[in-house]
């Protein structure tokens, strides 16, 4: 396993990356559950509770997640090819964060519920509902494998000072 560079809003080249469209996988391979380790552990340094593989630079679509509270035992999960079947009507506010958008944070509004089907680490297809924190994450997470930063959902005001922040960190560390 190796830690991968993450992906960030304030290089003009990763953002290019960023903001591209990933492709499903044909199959779950050896090849593929190393990148998800390599994922895992590079979510698990930074630290974060979800990574997309585009966060990487590998345009597929492969999420890891692990929402485990500080203190528990870790619960990875591996999403591939993952796939919203239906979503609530019911919306849900919560303050995200991202990995690629380093110490900005803001509230976005999604569905509060989800039904999703996608492929496990080796490869089984599974469908199962998200509510609550699964719910935001799997969604952002999901953003990122169609181009889109959970700063998108935020007015453009806010984006550009998003961004802006993140630049000024970056010059002054």
């Amino acid at each position: 396993m190796a830690i991968r560079r993450i992906l960030t809003v304030d290089n003009s080249a990763d953002l290019a990356i960023l903001k591209q469209v990933s492709k499903d996988v044909p199959a779950v391979d050896d090849a593929l559950r190393a990148l998800m380790d390599d994922m895992l552990e590079t979510m698990y340094d930074a630290p974060g509770i979800g990574l997309a593989a585009v966060q990487v630079g590998e345009l597929v679509n492969v999420i890891v997640m692990d929402l485990a509270r500080e203190g528990e035992e870790p619960a990875p999960r591996y999403f591939v090819n993952p796939k919203i079947t239906w979503e609530s009507e019911e919306l849900f506010s919560y303050e995200e964060g991202c990995l690629s958008v380093p110490e900005v944070y803001d509230a976005v509004e999604r569905p509060a519920r989800v039904k999703l089907t996608y492929l496990d680490y080796n490869g089984q297809p599974v469908e199962e509902e998200a509510e609550g924190l699964f719910a935001v994450c799997i969604q952002h997470e999901m953003d990122h494998l169609k181009g889109v930063l959970f700063i998108d959902h935020l007015s453009r005001l806010k984006r550009d000072r998003a961004i802006t922040k993140v630049k000024k960190a970056r010059r002054a560390a």
